[in-house]
Formats: C-alpha cells, structure tokens, sequence
C-alpha cells in the first residue's frame, strides 16, 4: 500500500552545504562531444551531440525511448540542464533498470519529470513502467512556476539512501522517502508521441550532465523546513 504522508511544506530553500562544492568533485557523464559512455533502449528516438548538448528528437509510431549510461548508480547527486520543446513531454531516469525477466526489458525506475505544458510537473517524480506518480507538483506552487519554457533550465537531485530530493533552477521542488530500487542507470527520455504528426521531429536538449558519488555527505544540502509535505511511499 502507498502511504502518503503529509507533514512539512517547504518554505525556504536547500542550503549549500558549508564545505560548497568544489569542481573537483563532480564526474562529468557527457564530454560534450561524443555518446560515449551511453546506450539507447526502447524505441526509436534519435539522439545526437550538437553544439555541446545531446540532443533527442522524437519519431512517429515508436515506444519511449532511453538514453541510458553505462554505469550504474546507487547514492548521488546529479545536476543537468535540460530544454524542451513546448509540444513534447520527457524526463530523466535514474535508479532505473530493465531487465529481460521484467516486460521483456521495459525499462522501469524513477523519472524526474520533464513538463512544459501548463500543468508545470517538471521536478516531480513518475514511476517509470511500474506505480505511475509518486510526486506531483500541485502542493508546490512555488516549483511549478520556477519552470522556464523554451529556455534552459538546471534539475539538482539528490538520491541519498530511500530519500530522493530534487530542484529545479535552485528552487526545491520534491522531498520523497522511497524503498523500491536502490540502483540502476541513469536515462534521457524522449517519449512516446504516437501517431501524432505535431509533435514529429520535436526536441529536447541536456548538457552539463554531472554527479557526485564520493563523500557525498560533505556535498548534499540541507533543508529548511516549515509547514509542506514529504511524501513517503514505502512498501
């Protein structure tokens, strides 16, 4: 059963933690230049590197489709810029897997949402192939209004243990305490848009793709909190 519980509303922000965040720390996932290092799984989308970005465009009549790393991760903390066309919908995964004895290696985990339309969920967390959402954004007003459209913006997420935390540009957006997976890649989505001809040839863009895997302690941030909520979704 999902249990959700409502007890903090966030008001003010993460802070940095003291020691900050040297460029030393971070290990870059995307050179900039080449896929090295990444695989596609799912459907058909294409991905390219242009001008310093990975860039995916989404094709008629496929399934989702991932970008995913070679690496596999467990505790961390990420950052990426990402930006998106209006008309299409995509996300990041991470703690995510798939497998041949799970639908036939459809890919399942977290996914930080990527959403431009009005809703503005961008932040929030889906369930990739499994429970569907676990975070939305609607008791977060303040999150869904620091999306940027048509323009560049900056996830930070923090996956520490069963706590998940995410920004977006440098706003808190999701506090989740979760038990499901542990491990897995990391992924860039481009969805699925059917037979929908609109929405053929859109694209969306991430760059400066980096993490943080070792003494993670010193680097995450903290929060201040004042009436909002953590969602926990323990099994």
């Amino acid at each position: 059963m999902i249990k959700n519980i409502f007890i903090l509303f966030l008001i003010g922000l993460f802070s940095c933690n003291k020691f900050g965040e040297k460029n030393e720390s971070w290990d870059r996932l995307f050179d900039g230049k080449t896929l090295t290092g990444w695989y596609v799984i799912g459907g058909n989308a294409k991905y390219e590197v242009r001008d310093g970005a990975i860039v995916g465009t989404s094709v008629l009549n496929t399934l989702n489709t991932f970008l995913c790393s070679d690496k596999f991760y467990d505790d961390f903390i990420l950052e990426i810029e990402y930006k998106v066309d209006s008309n299409i919908n995509s996300g990041i995964q991470i703690r995510s897997n798939s497998i041949d004895s799970y639908k036939e290696g459809k890919v399942h985990g977290y996914q930080i949402e990527i959403d431009p339309s009005e809703r503005a969920w961008s932040g929030g967390i889906y369930d990739e192939g499994r429970r569907g959402w676990l975070y939305s954004l609607n008791e977060n007003p303040e999150a869904q209004k620091s999306f940027k459209k048509n323009k560049w913006n900056k996830f930070r997420i923090e996956a520490i243990g069963d706590t998940i935390k995410t920004w977006i540009n440098d706003v808190p957006a999701v506090y989740l305490i979760d038990n499901m997976t542990s491990k897995g890649f990391i992924g860039l989505q481009v969805h699925s848009i059917g037979h929908d001809k609109k929405k053929e040839g859109k694209e969306v863009a991430w760059k400066n793709i980096k993490i943080i895997t070792k003494d993670i302690d010193r680097y995450q941030r903290s929060i201040l909190l004042d009436p909002k909520l953590i969602t926990e979704t323990y099994y």
